[in-house]
């Protein structure tokens, strides 16, 4: 006799691992973009010191004292969004009845954010952030005894850019992450506060807060990044999630969403991110 044994689905998703965005720490909004898809930053010049004319007779055909007069320039440069992105996806009613209601439209669109769209505009915005940097250094095969070395040279030319000490972030790789944890040279601050870790930061190198991100986040052959977080705008203009009940044609839930974003590395600040990729197969 044959007998169909009863098959039992547990009510639980098998859900995918994500992390969360650290781009918060490493990017800023100073800009708005309210009513308007693209926005101009003014870049002002500045004028070169002279010496003082004291007497007026070192410059007998110029009309200054205080040197020759200059003109400022007050050029700029656009910032046009141009990252307009949207997802959509049905949710039969009996799909929903019948998974004991663990395709819901509400649960179905958390999951899409958390597995789709963030890891979308994090690549994104990384991706920008490498091919405008700076800084490009020439890519090397990283070990456990050059990585402090590589990473003192990043802390150099900012430096030598006059780019603020503090505020710094070191992006760095699991796999770069493993070398300076096995560096003989180098000394990982742990101690970081509960907030600060819930943005990304697991440690303190020599005042830069590191930051680990997933390879696949990275553009191909990503070593790491030192960058300070004025260097790159990353505007969110629109963030739009919906879930129509039972719309025209459908039994059931239509989820549509939109997000319209982008990234600029500041002209004037492009020296703030300094980006050292490695070799191919490093």
């Amino acid at each position: 006799m044959a007998i169909n044994l009863v098959t039992k689905f547990l009510p639980h998703v098998d859900e995918q691992f994500k992390n969360e965005s650290k781009l918060s720490i490493l990017t800023n909004n100073d800009f708005d973009w309210t009513g308007a898809h693209t926005i101009k930053v003014y870049k002002v010049s500045t004028s070169a010191m002279n010496d003082y004319d004291r007497n007026g007779t070192a410059r007998p055909d110029e009309c200054s004292r205080f040197g020759p007069i200059k003109d400022l320039d007050a050029v700029t440069e656009e910032l046009t969004l141009t990252r307009d992105r949207s997802f959509t996806f049905a949710i039969d009613k009996l799909d929903n009845d019948e998974t004991a209601q663990q395709v819901a439209a509400a649960s179905a669109l958390a999951r899409q954010d958390r597995e789709v769209v963030i890891p979308e505009v994090d690549s994104y915005v990384y991706g920008v952030m490498a091919a405008k940097a700076g800084t490009k250094a020439a890519a090397v095969a990283l070990t456990a005894e050059n990585i402090y070395d590589e990473i003192l040279k990043a802390s150099g030319a900012l430096d030598d850019a006059e780019v603020p000490e503090t505020g710094r972030v070191l992006l760095v790789t699991p796999a770069t992450y493993a070398l300076m944890k096995k560096s003989p040279d180098i000394t990982l601050d742990s101690d970081v506060g509960q907030e600060m870790r819930l943005k990304g930061v697991i440690a303190n190198l020599d005042g830069a807060q590191v930051v680990k991100v997933p390879a696949v986040r990275l553009p191909a052959g990503f070593g790491f990044m030192l960058a300070h977080p004025s260097a790159t705008v990353a505007p969110v203009k629109l963030e739009d999630y919906r879930a129509h009940q039972d719309p025209p044609g459908i039994s059931g839930s239509l989820v549509e969403g939109r997000i319209c974003y982008d990234a600029f590395v500041l002209d004037n600040k492009a020296k703030a991110i300094y980006y050292q990729p490695v070799n191919a197969g490093a």
